[in-house]
């Protein structure tokens, strides 16, 4: 059964310098209060996987938390790019970050070999692209039943997940609905797990379409309203469009990211 505790708890447990940490969540539900806690935790050499990385992944990259990034897909949600992300790209600043590309169907396979127990993934959708040669894990493969001529990429299993929930009842199983994003293949994929939630219930009601992660495979669950934000929890908040322009030109500038990162660590600027 899935511990139920505090977020700092949590942290302090599943996430170790070092670790292959995923935090997922597709438009909603990404889980920014776990990212700064990871912060504030002072986590280091990390491997950060992610679909879509937005700005909780530029805030653990300027923060140093980052050693290498896996990703199909970067930026800041309708404002533009990441700068604490091309910073350390381009000036190795706070520290040089390693990249690893897949698409977006490439990263999706992944994370559902590693939900299945299996070694890779095989798919199409890397025909016609460069990826294969500027990533090392992209290979061609040959369907034995018909002879045609494949990519294969090799299944991820975070040391850590976090996701972002609406809901877990007492007993640690997680609720969530919305657009699901690979948060359930995620957590299936990962050593260790961690599910923040706007609340946790006595019974979690039926809700259309929702997604039920029991809590046999979920390590720990923290609640943490709002725990989503500036990102939207369906049928609890909206998305914050203001704070996500906001941040555009605090990334921009290495001295207005030192204070809000003072911030967010809690200590004086």
């Amino acid at each position: 059964m899935a511990l139920i505790g505090t977020l700092a708890e949590a942290v302090a447990e599943l996430v170790r310098d070092g670790d292959v940490v995923a935090l997922e969540g597709f438009t909603h539900l990404i889980p920014v209060a776990a990212g700064h806690e990871i912060i504030r935790q002072g986590r280091r050499d990390l491997t950060l996987v992610r679909m879509t990385p937005d700005i909780v992944y530029d805030q653990l990259i300027g923060a140093g938390c980052a050693r290498k990034l896996v990703f199909s897909w970067g930026g800041n949600p309708g404002v533009g790019s990441l700068h604490r992300f091309r910073d350390a790209v381009e000036h190795g600043w706070p520290a040089p970050l390693e990249l690893e590309e897949h698409s977006h169907a490439g990263m999706a396979n992944r994370y559902v070999a590693g939900a299945s127990g299996l070694p890779f993934a095989v798919l199409r959708g890397y025909t016609g692209t460069d990826l294969p040669r500027v990533t090392a894990n992209v290979k061609p493969i040959t369907c034995p039943f018909t002879g045609e001529r494949l990519t294969a990429v090799p299944a991820v299993n975070p040391d850590v997940s976090v996701v972002h929930a609406q809901r877990a009842d007492r007993a640690g199983n997680v609720q969530l609905w919305g657009l699901p994003g690979v948060q359930k293949e995620a957590v299936l994929a990962a050593k260790r797990s961690l599910v923040t939630v706007e609340e946790v219930v006595d019974e979690l009601e039926p809700v259309p379409g929702a997604v039920v992660l029991p809590s046999w495979v979920v390590t720990r669950v923290a609640e943490v309203p709002g725990g989503a934000h500036p990102s939207y929890a369906q049928g609890y908040s909206e998305r914050d469009n203001d704070h996500y322009a906001a941040w555009d030109a605090i990334s921009r500038d290495r001295e207005r990211f030192g204070d809000w990162l003072a911030g967010i660590r809690g200590v004086a600027s």
